[in-house]
Formats: structure tokens, sequence, C-alpha cells
């Protein structure tokens, strides 16, 4: 049950930040909160489908570069499955990962302040 809890707090936080970087304009634009937390659960599933395959990204710089790339390419891959979100080119999608990675940052420093997470 406390794992069905955390998956469901995980995939809050995960639509939280993605709305959040969609109406900050980094290359990304969600519709409405209801369409980031289908965008959370799409790419939560992708990445935990890359992760069946065994597909590892490592880790240090190199990792962190390699996990931007992969981030996003499954943002836009998400784009063509969800008519509520929309991702500016590659070049858009790599700027919403890095928006994505550095609000998540935040949102978790400030969970773990309150205790929560």
């Amino acid at each position: 049950m406390e794992t069905f809890i955390g998956a469901i707090v995980a995939l809050v936080v995960a639509a939280v930040v993605i709305y959040i970087v969609g109406r900050l304009g980094l290359g990304l634009t969600v519709d409405g909160f209801g369409s980031a937390i289908i965008a959370a659960l799409v790419i939560a599933i992708i990445v935990w489908l890359l992760g069946l395959l065994g597909i590892s990204l490592g880790g240090g710089l190199l990792g962190a570069i390699v996990y931007l790339i992969v981030a996003a390419v499954i943002l836009m891959i998400s784009d063509r499955f969800l008519s509520g979100l929309q991702v500016s080119g590659f070049v858009g999608a790599i700027v919403a990962a890095i928006g994505i990675a550095a609000v998540t940052w935040i949102i978790n420093w400030l969970l773990d302040l309150l205790g929560i997470f």
C-alpha cells in the first residue's frame, strides 16, 4: 500500500512539474492539469519500458547529458500521443527537459524540507 501511495505522489508531483514548465514557456505547452497528469503517466510508462529493456543511462556528466537527450525524445514521443501536450521541436524539448529537471529538483528539495518526501 505504501508503494502505491508513493507512486501516486510521484505521479502528482511529476504532473505539477510538467504543468509548471508548460506555463513557463520553455518549449512545452500543456492545455491543463489533466493533460499534465496524462503526460506524466505516459512519460513514466516510457521510462519504465526503457528500464525493462535494460537501457541504463549511466552516471556523471555524460549520464546527465544522455538523460536530458532521452528525456527530450520522450517528450517528443509523448507529444505525438497526447493532444494536450505540444513540444516546440527538439531544442524546445531539450529546454523543457532542463526546466523539468530544475523544477523537479526544487519541488523535491521543498518536500524534503517539509519532511514529506
